[in-house]
């Protein structure tokens, strides 16, 4: 049994570290290039389990060499990838990252295998056996079963559906998330109006600022952190380091603590925009270092 399931993309990741995102007949200069296993729910679960968590993911992956170094690097930091689907002759999704020296990032890549995974191909018993059931995008109809099943399970759900809301109809999913996680421009494209006149008001709704902190609705109220100052090395994961320590801080304490779960969540995703690579996943002990040295 594990904490938390995540479920939705697992990448490969190739980061190119470049001077400047080139423009049209531009050229730019590659500084570095580093690969790694990525894609949204990978990342979270990476960082959940660097958090002491115990975790486990349901995704799809090609049975190429990309897909068989995703698996073993998420078995080394502790996720339990029994729910991955391995694709018989078909290759992994490859994102290739563009970062460049301000740490902003622009992404390019084949979707692969990594939405794979079908509403017939879930466990339930698997779904039901968790604490909590974490979203990333994937295909909106298996984000609405899993969301179904784990809502009839009495399992709390959350949701963070990405660059993709605006072009998917992820509706039924969102319906049946206890929390949402989205960024500035995701807000809008989800929200008509504000919170306390929309269907998700009942809910929470973390809205991620980036550098600028987060901001979480909840029924009883609004509360707000500003972030922490780094010097930003690479932004990419930065968003999926900040859900992870929200859920972190969500299913380890006994009484939710709404103000705690944001600064953690910041302190994650600070701490990961200041290193290199999406997968740069900080320890709870870096973590409460961190917050130390700030307090």
């Amino acid at each position: 049994m594990v904490t938390v399931l995540t479920a939705g993309h697992v990448n490969w990741d190739v980061t190119l570290r470049i001077d400047r995102l080139p423009v049209a007949d531009g050229e730019a200069s590659i500084r570095s290039q580093q690969q790694s296993g990525g894609g949204s729910a990978a990342n979270v679960a990476a960082t959940l389990a660097g958090l002491e968590v115990d975790v486990g993911l349901v995704g799809s992956v090609g049975d190429d060499d990309n897909g068989l170094l995703a698996r073993h690097e998420l078995e080394e930091t502790g996720v339990s990838i029994d729910g991955v689907r391995i694709v018989e002759d078909a290759e992994t999704a490859v994102k290739y990252l563009l970062v460049e020296d301000s740490g902003e990032v622009a992404v390019l890549g084949n979707d692969g295998v990594n939405e794979a995974v079908e509403p017939a191909d879930l466990e339930p018993e698997r779904i039901r056996a968790a604490s909590h059931v974490h979203l990333t995008s994937q295909r909106p109809d298996t984000a609405a079963e899993i969301a179904s099943i784990a809502s009839e399970a009495g399992v709390t759900v959350s949701f963070d559906p990405g660059r993709r809301l605006g072009e998917r109809d992820f509706g039924d999913a969102l319906a049946l998330a206890d929390v949402i996680f989205v960024n500035d421009r995701e807000a809008e494209a989800m929200l008509e109006a504000e919170y306390n006149d929309s269907a998700f008001d009942d809910r929470f709704v973390v809205v991620k600022h980036g550098a600028d902190g987060a901001l979480l609705h909840t029924p009883d109220g609004d509360h707000v952190h500003p972030g922490f100052e780094v010097e930003t090395v690479d932004t990419a994961g930065a968003g999926d380091a900040f859900a992870a320590g929200f859920l972190a801080t969500m299913v380890a304490d006994d009484e939710f603590d709404p103000d705690r779960a944001l600064e953690y969540a910041n302190a994650c995703g600070a701490l990961t925009a200041g290193r290199k690579g999406a997968r740069s996943v900080p320890s709870a002990a870096e973590v409460e270092a961190f917050l130390s040295d700030r307090h």
